[in-house]
């Protein structure tokens, strides 16, 4: 009997080996296939707004390297928080991927109830693309610099207003942002979209702006509007004439407005990095790279990892900032 209990050892031992290879290689063969039928690209706002515009990039060019459609589903309302909550639901299969802007780091904490965990409901595959915000004034407004507005501001407490996009947008937390490192009194006037927000101080109705680089430049290159300053470290090539607001000599007031892109926790890791991969190659394509930049959008790509690294950051950043000014949305 023991002479036979080896070679069965031996046999059951290979065919499990090969059950298992079998497996893993069918396995294989299907993320590799992948995708096999067309993808649904959930937008949560309306349609004609930068993140929108950008999906539909993305998704053009991932129709056109995987030879499937993928069809930008545009899913507006309660701050992105319908789209996302219904990309938090769907199968972990790679046939549903999330575009999302900054609302996904900020609603953890500017909602008291939201239907997803920026945690643990996704998988971040990459930030392809982000815009720094700018603070104009009226051309009327003496100040020239960001150290003259605050210096302004200071001095006439209470009269002095800043028109935002929206309640809770990176533009509007930015100033509350300032508020709180300078103590300037500055009462910010959330608007239903940058474009009133920008025509409020082109009127010269709120005398200062702060909001996305895209539907601002305009202004200023025309003279309607003077940039003060843009809220990154370094300037933006959209306004190479306005410094930063590092330069400015105002450090952490970093604030732009990203463009993520994320997959349903659970998916295949291969998957992932095949979304991740073509999506980068996408995006260094020149017609891609030349209609983002026309955004005002610079092309970040980042891995996942560095992705996940950021929402983190930026969730912890903006949740202190709003549960300082006390800003909510419900």
């Amino acid at each position: 009997m023991r002479s036979l209990e080896r070679p069965l050892k031996v046999i059951a031992g290979c065919t499990a080996a090969l059950l298992a290879a079998s497996a893993a290689s069918s396995a294989c063969a299907a993320e590799a296939a992948y995708p096999t039928r067309p993808v649904r690209m959930i937008v949560p706002f309306a349609p004609g707004g930068p993140t929108d515009v950008i999906a539909r990039v993305i998704a053009q060019k991932l129709s056109e390297a995987w030879g499937q459609q993928v069809v930008v589903d545009n899913r507006a309302g309660a701050g992105g928080n319908i789209g996302m909550g219904l990309a938090a639901q769907a199968l972990p299969d790679g046939y549903t991927i999330l575009v999302v802007s900054s609302s996904f780091v900020v609603n953890p904490t500017l909602y008291s109830k939201i239907p997803y965990d920026p945690y643990k409901s996704f998988i971040p595959v990459t930030n392809a693309a982000a815009s720094p915000n700018v603070f104009t004034v009226h051309p009327s407004v003496p100040a020239k610099s960001m150290q003259e507005l605050v210096a302004l501001v200071k001095k006439s407490p209470g009269k002095f207003s800043a028109a935002t996009p929206g309640m809770g947008t990176t533009p509007d937390l930015g100033v509350e942002l300032l508020k709180l490192t300078t103590q300037a009194d500055l009462t910010r006037v959330p608007y239903g979209g940058a474009g009133p927000a920008v025509a409020a101080v082109v009127g010269n109705q709120v005398q200062i702006g702060s909001t996305a680089l895209p539907p601002t430049t305009p202004q200023i290159q025309a003279g309607r509007l003077r940039g003060i300053a843009v809220t990154a470290n370094k300037r933006s090539a959209a306004l190479p004439d306005v410094p930063s607001m590092v330069e400015a000599g105002f450090k952490g007031q970093e604030a732009d407005t990203l463009q993520g892109v994320l997959l349903p926790a659970g998916t295949p890791k291969a998957v992932v990095s095949k979304v991740h991969g073509d999506i980068a190659r996408a995006l260094a394509q020149p017609d891609a790279k030349e209609r983002i930049s026309g955004l005002g959008f610079d092309i970040i790509a980042s891995t996942p990892d560095q992705f996940t690294a950021q929402i983190r950051t930026e969730i912890e950043k903006w949740g202190k900032v709003i549960k300082a000014s006390g800003v909510k949305a419900d």
